[in-house]
């Protein structure tokens, strides 16, 4: 079984979170939350989760990807902890995958994995100015090589479904997203 950190930090965007945690469960995929404090975390829009664990815990397990949720001011959290930075850049220089949402692309951005990649982000959050290496593009997930990225709270879901696909095979995606009673992205996209 596939193993997948979500890191929180406070003020984590609600629905991505959400939104990621759940549907790799429902695909049997391990998900292990980690806040990066102790105790319950706040997101930006005001849900409280309690993480399974702190960063300081889960850091001593191994992983197959790590997976950021964006919000503000969670993704500048997550960017300034020199743990995620580290742990980001371990996975790389292992071959695991790594993924962001929203503004947290710019988390992989800082850590230096999104040199010379395709990526995108919610509009603004990848400065190109800051990051003159990054090839940006304009769709809801972006997937060069082993980092996949997203746009924001609305691309969530198909987010996490490339997730699955990636981790767990198409077959698996199909049948999680079935259960979600909507139709596959392909046959959405026809209409």
């Amino acid at each position: 079984m596939a193993t997948v950190l979500v890191p929180l930090a406070p003020g984590f965007e609600d629905l991505e979170a959400v939104t990621i945690t759940d549907l790799l469960r429902r695909a049997q995929i391990e998900v292990v939350t980690a806040g990066l404090t102790t105790g319950p975390i706040r997101g930006s829009r005001g849900t409280t989760v309690v993480p399974d664990t702190t960063l300081d815990d889960a850091l001593q397990r191994n992983f197959d990807m790590v997976v950021l949720p964006g919000g503000q001011p969670g993704a500048t959290n997550l960017e300034q902890d020199a743990r995620v930075r580290t742990l980001l850049q371990k996975m790389a220089q292992q071959g695991h995958y790594t993924a962001a949402i929203c503004a947290a692309p710019k988390v992989l951005a800082a850590a230096g994995l999104l040199d010379g990649k395709h990526a995108t982000g919610f509009p603004g959050s990848l400065d190109t100015k800051q990051f003159p290496k990054i090839r940006i593009e304009d769709q809801d997930v972006v997937t060069d090589g082993k980092i996949i990225t997203s746009r924001g709270p609305g691309t969530a879901m198909d987010f996490t479904l490339t997730l699955i696909e990636l981790l767990a095979g198409k077959e698996k995606r199909n049948q999680v997203e079935a259960s979600l009673h909507r139709p596959a992205s392909h046959l959405r996209r026809e209409h």
